[in-house]
């Protein structure tokens, strides 16, 4: 069914339009059958298509089967737009076979600090390289038919205490860091866009009319529909008012009657609620027609294998050291592979390949990498060995000591760790950087009896690598989805090579990421950092890395020559127009087909406002047969070499000299050119918010660098106190951690534990221990379950 957006919207009864506004459960939009107007239904992503299976079947439980794709961890480090927009291409396929008219991703929030629980579902540090990804899987989807919905807005960027923390960040982070990505995404079409549990400086996300309506829609020109984060709204009014269309799920208020009475008491400008509406009738009306054309079919098997060939061209080969002459990887070299491998690690039998969360997918299919390997290398023994407990962490001896016997006796080691279910989820952050102990253990003493040893790392986000200058190749594998296992195989043997370059920072220890010296709540996080996140602040402070931004090595050698910019100087609105380019020929002067990427960062060479030394500003991905070299040409995006000019309230780009780096990661130069910018601004010299010009490592984080006088002088403002509720201030919004101390809420949290249990059971696995979780849930958030608003504030009464 087709019809006219306006024309419908002028029949409706505000009773109507308010009910277009609200969920129908938890995945649909409601019919509104006295005009017959289709209702809409969603689905989780972002790397699958979750569907629930009671929205078919009133008696089922759980998701339905789907392809599990790569998560965006691994789909960020392989650089390579085509191959995004192919996967959303082929999730918008399966979406439409199961019914689905929105899909919940990508998630674009910036990896501000490793231990993001939910960092597995973010493509990267970098906001350039998320906004162009995020583009291209937007395209893929939505050309698929599909709507896509980028998440999560805005400034979502760590799980503890997400219902209610307040993120607190200065403007030129906010316009330079955490939005750019979420314009690309606005440019490439995206239908909707999710707003956030978290507050953003002192307004709950789901009610910021700046950026709800300022930003988003007059500067950036969206016209698509808000949908909130499911139970993120804190006033249904409010947030109507400040731009959200679409709040979800339908939860234990009359949100219909709720709206009504506000606009007849005046509350509410019905103009708002028009608005909404309007937003969601697009969205119904987009979804009908398309639904009137045949769905493509479905072909397992191919997604299954495009799942498969994206793995391994998002698997990072971190080192590939010479051991006797020649690297270990890959394990077949002239046609012969080593004759008795010990492959050692549980997680080689029984895989860890997605996270944890309302992402989990219930896959069509799982490959392992024990069963790969047997069968790719049939004249080689694999010896598969666990050397770890599975699934709960704890030290068992017994299981090392039989793992490192075989591995002493092997002519090739592969140890497979990585993170557990437990240790990547949503809901929690990670508590520490390290790999679990009994797996650092396992590496340690199997490198020691054999130094022919490879170590895989199945993990969403990076871990400390203490023990790799031990090890001679080390491949971060990431979590590869349903296709993992064969994916990782095939890396392993070289049937396939390892495509991937990193799109986070791998810092040696949690010590060198400033983030972690920084109040993480109890009421606020302070982005004191500012713009220095990720290698902008690894590289500008210069902290050794473990790994750097952009890093990953290939089977095949590469040459490049004849670099150059397409100017000398230009201006800064040509500039800003994209009328910079960046040219070098690269040449595969290896044996064997492979990948390249040449990654383009600029530096700032005269003073100027405080900014990271280099930031990345161009990319692109070529794949080269032996001998054949490519012109690559690369657009230089101004974002790298502009700033938000907080006093102008837009974006300006200084007069002067920059760097230009051809490089292959942050720390790799390969070439460098200059060019110049003329008629933007004069360079700033102030020597305000001194503490952001000099970065200096040796201070300690709590004194000199990024302490509160100094982000203060920043923001130009006093930040609040960073307290908990106290007894008799508690509200909905209270997490459950700060009432501990009473009898009332540790019963609360064991009730709520309970639920989270038993929630296991429609497909949304949160992995971490439920007692945890529950510490971060607030009464608000129970209204899920469909307790009415008085029912909760009897409960916050009771605390």
């Amino acid at each position: 069914m087709i019809f006219d957006v306006d024309e419908v919207l002028s029949r409706l009864t505000i009773e109507e339009k308010a009910a277009l506004t609200i969920g129908q459960g938890s995945w649909r939009v409601a019919p509104t059958p006295r005009l017959g107007i289709p209702g809409l239904t969603m689905a989780d992503g972002p790397h699958g298509v979750r569907k629930m299976a009671g929205l078919d079947d009133p008696s089922a439980s759980g998701t339905l089967p789907a392809t599990c794709f790569p998560t965006a961890s691994l789909l960020g480090a392989t650089w390579d737009r085509d191959l995004i927009e192919e996967v959303g291409g082929a999730l918008a396929r399966e979406a439409r076979a199961m019914g689905i008219d929105v899909l919940l991703g990508p998630g674009i929030n910036i990896k501000r600090t490793p231990l993001c629980g939910r960092n597995f579902e973010y493509l990267s540090e970098d906001p350039l390289l998320t906004g162009q990804l995020a583009a291209s899987y937007i395209r893929g989807l939505q050309a698929g038919d599909v709507d896509a919905c980028v998440k999560h807005f805005a400034v979502n960027n760590q799980e503890h205490r997400r219902y209610s923390i307040d993120a607190i960040v200065d403007e030129r982070a906010l316009r330079e860091i955490y939005l750019p990505a979420f314009r690309s995404a606005v440019a490439a079409g995206a239908a909707t866009v999710m707003s956030a549990y978290n507050k953003v400086n002192g307004t709950y996300a789901s009610e910021n009319r700046t950026l709800l309506h300022r930003i988003l829609r007059e500067e950036w020109g969206f016209d698509g529909a808000v949908i909130s984060d499911w139970g993120a709204v804190n006033d249904r009014v409010d947030s109507i008012a400040a731009g959200l269309d679409l709040q979800m799920p339908e939860d234990g208020a009359d949100r219909v009657t709720e709206t009504v009475t506000a606009i007849h008491q005046g509350r509410l400008a019905e103009e708002h609620l028009d608005r909404a509406a309007r937003a969601v009738l697009t969205l119904i009306a987009r979804a009908a027609g398309r639904r009137s054309k045949p769905a493509d079919p479905v072909d397992p098997g191919a997604q299954h294998a495009l799942a498969r060939k994206v793995a391994a061209a998002g698997a990072v080969l971190l080192k590939n050291d010479p051991v006797d002459g020649a690297p270990l990887l890959p394990l077949v070299r002239d046609g012969r592979a080593p004759r008795q491998i010990a492959l050692i690690g549980a997680f080689a039998a029984e895989p860890r390949f997605q996270g944890s969360g309302s992402s989990r997918v219930v896959p069509t299919q799982v490959t392992n990498i024990r069963d790969e390997l047997r069968e790719q290398l049939p004249d080689s023994v694999v010896r598969s060995i666990p050397g770890y407990r599975r699934h709960d962490g704890q030290d068992s001896k017994p299981l090392r000591q039989v793992a490192v016997r075989e591995a002493r006796d092997a002519d090739l080691v592969v140890v497979v760790v990585g993170l557990p279910e437990w240790a990547e989820t949503e809901g929690l952050d990670r508590a520490a950087l390290h790999l679990p102990a009994p797996h650092e253990r396992l590496i340690e003493e199997c490198a020691a009896v054999n130094p022919r040893t490879v170590v895989v790392v199945v993990a969403g986000s990076p871990v400390a690598l203490p023990w790799r200058e031990n090890v001679p190749a080390l491949l971060h594998a990431y979590l590869g989805g349903q296709a993992a296992g064969a994916a990782i195989a095939d890396v392993l043997t070289g049937a396939a090579e390892p495509g991937g370059r990193l799109a986070e920072s791998f810092p040696e220890s949690l010590s060198d990421n400033p983030v972690h010296a920084m109040p993480t709540g109890p009421r606020q996080v302070e982005y004191r950092e500012s713009v220095f996140v990720g290698y902008r602040w690894y590289d500008t402070a210069d902290v050794t890395m473990g790994y750097p931004f952009g890093h990953g090595l290939g089977y095949t050698t590469f040459e490049w020559t004849d670099p150059a910019l397409n100017v000398e100087s230009l201006s800064a609105a040509d500039l800003l127009e994209g009328r910079l380019e960046a040219s070098v020929t690269v040449t595969n002067t290896g044996d064997r087909a492979g990948s390249e990427v040449v990654e383009v960062f600029v530096e700032r060479t005269e003073e100027g406002i405080f900014r990271a030394r280099r930031t990345l500003a161009g990319f692109a991905k070529v794949h080269l047969e032996p001998g054949e070299s490519e012109r690559v040409t690369i657009t230089v995006d101004g974002s790298g070499m502009r700033h938000w000019s907080v006093e102008e309230r837009a974006f300006a780009v200084e007069d002067g000299s920059w760097k230009v780096h051809l490089s292959a990661s942050v720390a790799e130069v390969r070439e460098t050119m200059e060019v110049w910018t003329f008629d933007g601004m004069a360079p700033l010299s102030s020597q305000a918010c001194r503490a952001y010009r000099t970065l200096a490592t040796e201070h300690e984080f709590e004194g000199e660098t990024f302490a509160r006088r100094f982000f203060e002088e920043l923001l130009d403002e006093d930040l609040p106190d960073n307290v908990a509720d106290r007894p008799g201030e508690f509200t909905m919004n209270t997490p459950l951690a700060d009432v501990q101390d009473r009898a009332a809420g540790r019963r609360l949290r064991e009730l709520v534990a309970a639920a989270i249990r038993r929630s296991g059971t429609d497909g949304t696995v949160l992995a971490g221990d439920p007692h945890d979780l529950a510490l971060e849930v607030t009464p608000r958030i129970m209204m899920q379950q469909g307790l009415t608003p008085e029912m909760v504030q009897a409960i916050v009464d009771g605390l």
